[in-house]
């Protein structure tokens, strides 16, 4: 169950926000190899950010999977995601960090239960 949270200082229309959404549930599935049906994305645009002391378009970005997750799979997330965001809302692979939590089963709820 890949979830993936953004926020950019950067306003986000409608368009855009379909089309990030689109894109990055996509990519999380294609890279850490489960169902898209599993993904979950959401995005916050016109989030006051502030980034190396400069209020130009950045983006900070949390990945939390059960499994999937690791030193290969990271790198190629973060490479894809901020081409996305680069394409989509102008923000520089520079000014883009992404965490990524790989945790355990029983720490994630769903349906009334735990996985």
């Amino acid at each position: 169950m890949p979830q993936l949270s953004l926020s950019t200082n950067v306003p986000v229309d409608a368009v855009a926000a379909a089309d990030i959404l689109r894109d990055c549930s996509r990519a999380l599935a294609r890279i850490i190899g489960k169902p898209e049906s599993y993904v979950t994305v959401s995005i916050d645009g016109s989030v006051p950010t502030s980034f190396a002391g400069s209020e130009e378009p950045a983006a900070y970005g949390e990945i939390m999977s059960i499994g999937g997750l690791g030193p290969s799979v990271n790198g190629k997330l973060s490479a894809a995601l901020a081409d996305i965001l680069e394409a989509k809302l102008s923000v520089s692979a520079s000014r883009f960090y992404v965490k990524f939590d790989d945790v355990q089963g029983y720490n994630v709820g769903f349906n009334g239960t735990t996985f």
